[in-house]
């Protein structure tokens, strides 16, 4: 069974005053991250300030959205029923330096390796918010 993106009854995230940035690139079909202009070290999720450093000096950045996967699990009993089994969230780290939580698409459960080249796609949840899921690199987007 491919996986394919949940977007069906999920809670639907509410952007913020830090988080607005985020949001309003994957909606266009963007992921962004935060970059320290003193240091340089990549930071997701947004903050004031960078986690490396503490500098308040962060700038939004667009991502090329191209990484490897760190860490999954299939899901085949969900907490609740909004979500289609199988599932497969994922630690994806993207090769701008930073790791963040998504979920694995077009692939078979059992295809997934660790350190699996992925890239990102984006699908809708409401007319505000896209969300951001993972393919292995090389597979037809869907």
């Amino acid at each position: 069974m491919i996986l394919a993106p949940n977007v069906g009854g999920v809670p639907v995230p509410v952007p913020g005053p830090l988080s607005g940035p985020y949001w309003d690139g994957t909606r266009s079909g963007e992921l962004r991250y935060q970059r320290c202009t003193d240091c340089g070290a990549a930071n997701f999720g947004p903050g004031l300030r960078c986690s490396a450093c503490r500098s308040a000096s962060v700038a939004w950045t667009a991502s090329a959205g191209v990484g490897r996967v760190y860490s999954w699990t299939v899901v085949w009993r969900p907490q609740t029923p909004a979500f289609d089994v199988p599932y497969a969230p994922a630690i994806i780290r993207l090769d701008e330096g930073y790791d963040m939580v998504s979920a694995l698409i077009g692939c078979e459960p059992d295809e997934i390796v660790d350190d699996m080249a992925v890239t990102v796609e984006f699908h809708a949840v409401s007319e505000e918010i896209w969300l951001p899921f993972f393919r292995p690199i090389g597979r037809t987007q869907s």
